[in-house]
């Protein structure tokens, strides 16, 4: 009797530890970017990747832009439990502080994406990231980029003189600070817009996303002055969830989560890369598209003026000040403030 009952314990422990292993999470996730464009491509390859690591126990269903929130209400959302997560642009959120902005693109300070990932991943960024966001309710999964990106125009752009006067399509904060110390005239849409905006003349250029993304859209049709390779913007993506869901997962489920995030930064940077040289020959062989390359002097003059405003944005908060203090000690240590 005893052996019996000692074997249907055994058996009963088993059956629990099998049915805490099998716990499934499901989540629903909201993009920055609309269905059918490239980045939502390779994010959708990312949650199926993350499916199959798992054994089928997280299933992260993704949302195009706009699909529950709009763009720039995706960190209320996630911190309430609206939605899961998202994976957007962090400069979204700068007028809730700027330090967002200064961390999500300080214009000038990387000149490569691995650049970026060495600061998130190794100098004191993760950390930082989820310093921020924690008020708000949310955890940073980790950061992905789409590398250095492509500007449109509608006039010829040869350097920062031939940005005085230029409407240009900008995230608030930083960015578009620096651009309005440039001389431009920055103004505030959201990317579905761009195309509309600039067939109609409302802006003149627009910091939009990669050189190829843009082209797939036709923006070089109603802008064919292209500045490439980028000279601006290499912005941080980061991919967050609901900070009390997150705490709920099994620590091998975080684990997955956060590899996997890394895993996807590095396809986004090299499918976006490769695209971006294979479109570039065909800008390029196009008469109606003339493509801007600006001299490493204009570059400079560029990351001069938005080094500026990284101070001025730094004395707006104490996480601002954190950032600058955290970015700038990093880029030194490095040899990457020359």
């Amino acid at each position: 009797m005893r052996k019996m009952l000692a074997t249907a314990i055994l058996a009963t422990g088993m059956l629990a530890g099998t049915g805490a292993l099998a716990q499934e999470f499901e989540f629903t996730f909201q993009s920055v970017d609309p269905a059918g464009n490239p980045n939502f491509a390779i994010q959708q390859a990312w949650t199926e990747r993350v499916k199959e690591m798992s054994g089928g126990r997280l299933v992260i269903e993704l949302l195009p832009v706009g699909a529950v929130v709009e763009y720039n209400e995706t960190q209320d959302a996630v911190g309430s439990g609206i939605l899961d997560g998202h994976i957007t642009d962090v400069s979204y959120f700068s007028g809730k502080d700027p330090a967002f902005g200064l961390i999500a693109n300080p214009i000038g300070a990387w000149s490569s994406p691995d650049e970026m990932f060495r600061f998130i991943n190794y100098g004191g960024g993760h950390e930082l990231m989820n310093e921020l966001e924690g008020p708000y309710g949310l955890r940073f999964i980790g950061a992905t980029t789409t590398g250095l990106e492509g500007f449109v125009s509608a006039r010829p752009l040869d350097g920062v003189d031939d940005l005085k006067g230029l409407k240009v399509r900008a995230p608030e904060g930083l960015i578009q600070e620096v651009f309005a110390a440039a001389g431009a005239v920055p103004v505030n849409l959201p990317y579905s817009e761009v195309y509309t905006a600039l067939d109609k003349g409302v802006i003149d250029a627009a910091d939009s996303t990669v050189f190829s993304t843009n082209h797939q859209q036709g923006l070089h049709k109603v802008a064919p002055h292209p500045v490439y390779p980028g000279f601006h913007s290499m912005p941080l993506v980061e991919v967050s969830m609901n900070l009390e869901k997150w705490n709920a997962l099994p620590a091998d489920l975080q684990a997955i989560l956060t590899v996997s995030v890394r895993d996807f930064a590095q396809d986004s940077v090299a499918i976006l890369s490769m695209n971006d040289l294979k479109t570039y020959a065909e800008a390029t062989a196009d008469p109606n598209i003339t493509v801007h390359n600006w001299p490493a002097d204009e570059r400079a003059r560029f990351r001069t003026i938005a080094m500026d405003q990284w101070a001025k944005i730094a004395e707006r908060s104490d996480n601002a000040r954190k950032v600058y203090d955290t970015l700038t000690t990093y880029l030194e240590s490095q040899g990457l403030l020359n």
